[in-house]
């Protein structure tokens, strides 16, 4: 064997394997200053539209799509109700309706606290959901179920609607619910809640003057079918405590605008 050759074989490749790695460490620094550069760049444009917003919430590194099931209700499930001083009524399977036997009078103060414990003892699965607003349109109380300790917005298979009378009494609620939540495929990049905030400037849906409220990670529906259901991660902001805007956390499109009718 050839010890010199060897050698200078080692000595070689050491070598190459040094240079690779300066360039990965110089590539992934300038990559960093770059989208330090980017961030500064647009902090710098909202400041100059004088567009305010407060501390923002950090994105997860990765993030999946998930998927999941309409709840079939059944009658087990109203004996239960009923055991609770609730007739219930199943209608298409999937939706539940309940009115209570006896109102539930509700607190002026620490109104949410009380719904939640509410929640936990009357309902099927009631630690699930979690307060989202009042609806003045119709004197409702809306709860989206959540995943993951975060809101599956606006999806009519995943909510609760809880109605109340003029005394301020709960007195029913519609309830829907999706099972068997799970990821899928593999993860992704999560966009940047400044990102999002970005493309909803460049759209003209962030106009100078605003102000950015709420920003909250949850997820949208992407496909909805009678009882299948996909969601996707998405960035909820509200703008001027007037509009809501859901933007998808993989690409930085807006999905939805809503005019905002919850307090």
């Amino acid at each position: 064997m050839d010890w010199r050759r060897t050698k200078t074989i080692f000595i070689i490749t050491f070598l190459i394997l040094n240079i690779f790695l300066v360039f990965q460490i110089l590539e992934k620094r300038e990559n960093n200053q770059l989208e330090i550069l980017a961030e500064a760049s647009m902090e710098e444009q909202f400041k100059v539209d004088e567009i305010s917003y407060g501390q923002l919430p950090k994105a997860p590194d990765k993030a999946s799509y998930i998927s999941g099931n309409s709840y079939v209700f059944t009658e087990e499930d109203t004996k239960k109700l009923m055991e609770k001083g609730q007739k219930a009524e199943i209608v298409d399977d999937i939706n539940l309706i309940a009115t209570w036997e006896e109102p539930i009078p509700l607190p002026e103060m620490n109104m949410v606290t009380r719904l939640e414990t509410i929640f936990k003892e009357e309902l099927l699965f009631g630690e699930k959901y979690e307060f989202w607003g009042f609806n003045r349109q119709n004197g409702s109380l809306v709860f989206f179920q959540q995943y993951d300790g975060k809101n599956i917005y606006s999806n009519d298979s995943a909510m609760v609607v809880a109605y109340l009378n003029e005394l301020n009494e709960l007195v029913s609620y519609k309830q829907t619910y999706i099972v068997d939540t799970e990821k899928m495929d593999v993860e992704q990049d999560v966009i940047s809640v400044l990102d999002a905030l970005y493309n909803l400037y460049k759209t003209g849906d962030l106009k100078p003057g605003s102000e950015v409220g709420n920003v909250q990670l949850g997820y949208y529906t992407l496909v909805d079918y009678t009882n299948s259901h996909v969601l996707i991660p998405t960035w909820h902001i509200v703008v001027n405590e007037e509009e809501d805007f859901y933007v998808n956390a993989f690409e930085g499109s807006v999905i939805k605008k809503d005019e905002r009718t919850l307090e």
